[in-house]
């Protein structure tokens, strides 16, 4: 087994990891398998990167077929039929208008294009000075400096201080006496 000293974990108390380490060494659908042989629920569908389930029979075809045709391919110059493909699907589940399509790796790139993306469009239209953005406390929208300045973890700005975007944050509508195993619509948050 690998040391443990070189890999720098995100959001995890590495010194207390290193001296009892938590490893799992497979996956199927909805779980992992732990190098002690214990099945754990992977309740964030791996922090929302596989929403179809682990190892899922036809991804996994998918993906080994195309690995041995082409296995990446910059859009920087170059296209290919992948992603063209790719963009014309999602262009036809999506409703009238929205109709280009930005691919990116993760969600933190998402939450940072979509940022830079507004602030391009008013900087195009004039209006530059249109630079702030909203966020709700508590919320979480990735770890690029996009993410953090409108996410609503505080203990991920703190470090960074006026290096982030200009954000103001909502209070979180998460209300546990009035939410929690709901039906329908709470009337709480109803006023933000």
């Amino acid at each position: 087994m690998s040391s443990l000293d070189n890999f720098w974990m995100p959001f995890t108390p590495n010194r207390a990891f290193k001296a009892a380490p938590r490893l799992v060494v497979s996956a199927a659908g909805a779980t992992y398998q732990t190098d002690d042989g214990k099945t754990i629920l992977d309740g964030t569908s791996g922090l929302w990167c596989v929403g179809a389930g682990h190892r899922h029979p036809k991804i996994s075809e998918a993906m080994k077929a195309q690995i041995d045709v082409l296995d990446y391919a910059s859009s920087f110059q170059v296209g290919h039929p992948g992603a063209f493909k790719l963009t014309d699907r999602i262009a036809s589940l999506a409703p009238a208008g929205l109709d280009r399509v930005f691919l990116v790796n993760s969600g933190s790139e998402a939450c940072d294009t979509a940022m830079k993306l507004a602030l391009a469009y008013w900087r195009v239209r004039g209006e530059g000075q249109r630079n702030l953005f909203v966020g709700r406390e508590r919320g979480f929208h990735g770890v690029g400096f996009g993410g953090i300045s409108v996410g609503g973890m505080v203990n991920n700005r703190n470090a960074f201080g006026i290096s982030l975007l200009r954000s103001d944050h909502l209070r979180a509508t998460w209300d546990p006496s009035t939410q929690t195993f709901v039906k329908g619509q709470p009337e709480h948050g109803v006023e933000m």
